[in-house]
């Protein structure tokens, strides 16, 4: 067996500036692989994330590490020793999916029994941060979705998730502080949140700050995202959290997200599936696991100003998968 691996960084402009409370974003920036063996090809991409210390160089890199034995045949499984959780390695494994099943004849539904063709989901449709006014206004056009977030830190969050609710009276809604509030701040916001019919507080607390949700009951679920990246971080999570949010980036890949969701269900948390701002390359693997969440944000390609030919489509939050053939075998 012979392959060859191929990794590039890309740059897509987004359409809107993208802002949560770590900053904001005017283009993603991704790595793709391709894995190419007798004649045929496989693709994978990831999002190199700097809150986990990475960058597209560093990730490049890692990819270049690993090539020989990639290049040698290692599979899916071999990955998980030979390279570190994150998103050197999704970019790898998600290539190594598509491979093996277009070599094999087969299709990710059948080979993960999904039902067939997949369907369409509901993704939370984002409303990122800015002032209570324009993040109304972004609300009111979105005002139709089954499903928002709201992106907020801790200005004025009171005032940024009701402006919101205002506008979009009707649709379920996940609130994301992106690590910025302080128990305190979920405590004090336990009524408003209540009122607000907010169905879901995405990782509220510092990651390295969670401990302080221990015993604590939210009359709101809260979703791990920053600090749960594969199985064995399930472990050490308090008992605060209901939900984990997976994302392929964070795990390095489906292999390993199929196991957090797996290991999380069994322990009776509820599942979640997200994403970076990415390509529907970054989405079509990811489907996987949000066909059957109770929550799904995967509307990163909707921020592109051009996505993947072939990729996802959304109408009114309802998303639909990518074309046949597009990723994940036939």
């Amino acid at each position: 067996m012979q392959r060859t691996l191929t990794v590039r960084d890309e740059i897509l402009p987004l359409h809107t500036p993208f802002r949560i409370s770590r900053g904001v974003k005017t283009a993603a920036q991704v790595v793709t692989v391709t894995l190419a063996q007798d004649g045929v090809a496989g693709r994978g991409e990831c999002v190199p994330y700097p809150r986990y210390g990475e960058n597209a160089e560093s990730t490049m890199l890692a990819i270049q590490a690993a090539r020989g034995a990639i290049e040698q045949g290692a599979g899916r499984h071999e990955l998980l020793a030979l390279m570190p959780a994150g998103a050197a390695r999704n970019a790898v494994d998600c290539a190594l999916w598509d491979l093996e099943l277009r070599l094999a004849g087969s299709d990710i539904a059948t080979a993960l029994g999904l039902e067939k063709p997949l369907r369409p989901i509901v993704t939370a449709m984002t409303v990122s941060l800015d002032t209570p006014d324009r993040m109304a206004a972004a609300a009111a056009a979105l005002a139709d979705a089954p499903l928002l977030k709201v992106k907020v830190d801790r200005s004025d969050p009171a005032a940024q998730i009701s402006a919101v609710r205002a506008a979009a009276p009707k649709p379920r809604m996940i609130v994301d502080p992106n690590e910025s509030w302080t128990i305190a701040e979920v405590q004090g916001l336990q009524d408003l949140l209540t009122d607000l019919r907010i169905d879901l507080l995405e990782q509220p607390l510092p990651a390295d700050a969670d401990r302080d949700l221990v015993g604590f009951h939210s009359a709101i679920p809260i979703a791990a995202d920053e600090a749960v990246h594969v199985a064995a971080d399930l472990d050490m999570l308090p008992d605060g959290y209901g939900v984990v949010n997976i994302k392929l980036d964070k795990t390095g890949g489906l292999t390993a997200a199929l196991d957090l969701a797996q290991a999380a269900r069994a322990r009776g948390l509820d599942v979640m599936t997200g994403c970076m701002i990415c390509s529907s390359l970054s989405i079509a693997p990811a489907w996987a696991i949000a066909a059957t969440s109770s929550f799904a944000d995967l509307d990163g390609p909707l921020w592109l100003a051009e996505d993947r030919a072939g990729g996802v489509s959304a109408a009114h939050g309802i998303m639909s998968p990518p074309r046949p053939g597009f990723w994940g075998g036939i």
